[in-house]
């Protein structure tokens, strides 16, 4: 985990759990020793984190109160809290689990009345957790690839069992309720290819950028699928 991912983590834990928040409570929330947990605490205090507390009391954060408050109307509210509840029927536990921080964050920084609303939303979605094949790769490998725009090289077996090893430029995920796929340039085919996530068998860095061809890309693809 990198230092600014670390440091974003321990400041949503401040923010979800009960305050005052132990430093051992902390330290198993980040993933860190409790010695690495107060080197933490003592940079986002340099960087301006008002974090009132100590070592054997326990840690809170104050939201600085210059910042101007965010402010949302009810349905706001109740659209976000419903989306983010959404996240559970995909199955993907690193979404689920970073739009839940996100959610926390927000609600931090609501006022008084938003907050609680937000708590206590009273729209609620029912809908059983999405079946999906479990894929066998880092997902999280995947994803940074898409959003830095480098090539991956991937082990994969078609539906009809054969097995390739070809280059991809991956360009975005879309999930399913039976599936998760990969859309991407394949550098072999020089043309766009679909991919079943849980059939890549292994994934490795390609070494090369395709920066900032990305976005271009998509919307070729999107040309091309609305011409028919």
């Amino acid at each position: 985990m990198s230092r600014t991912d670390r440091l974003m983590r321990l400041m949503d834990a401040l923010r979800r759990l009960p305050a005052p928040a132990t430093a051992a409570r902390l330290a198993a929330e980040t993933g860190v020793s409790t010695r690495q947990l107060y080197r933490d605490i003592a940079t986002l205090r340099a960087g301006g984190a008002l974090i009132d507390g100590e070592a054997g009391v326990g840690y809170s954060l104050t939201e600085d109160p210059a910042l101007p408050p965010q402010s949302f109307s009810r349905l706001e509210i109740e659209a976000l809290v419903l989306a983010i509840s959404a996240l559970r029927s995909i199955g993907d536990a690193q979404l689920t689990a970073a739009g839940e921080d996100a959610m926390a964050r927000i609600i931090a920084t609501l006022p008084e009345s938003q907050g609680r609303h937000a708590l206590h939303a009273t729209l609620r979605l029912f809908r059983p957790e999405a079946r999906l094949p479990v894929p066998g790769i880092d997902m999280s490998l995947l994803r940074a690839a898409i959003w830095e725009e480098r090539s991956l090289v991937i082990d994969y077996q078609d539906l009809r069992e054969a097995r390739t090893t070809r280059e991809i430029w991956p360009l975005g995920l879309s999930y399913g309720e039976s599936h998760i796929m990969l859309l991407a340039h394949c550098r072999l085919r020089q043309d766009f290819r679909v991919f079943h996530v849980p059939r890549i068998q292994a994934m490795r860095p390609g070494g090369t950028s395709f920066r900032p061809r990305r976005v271009a890309l998509v919307r070729d693809y999107a040309a091309r699928r609305c011409a028919g």
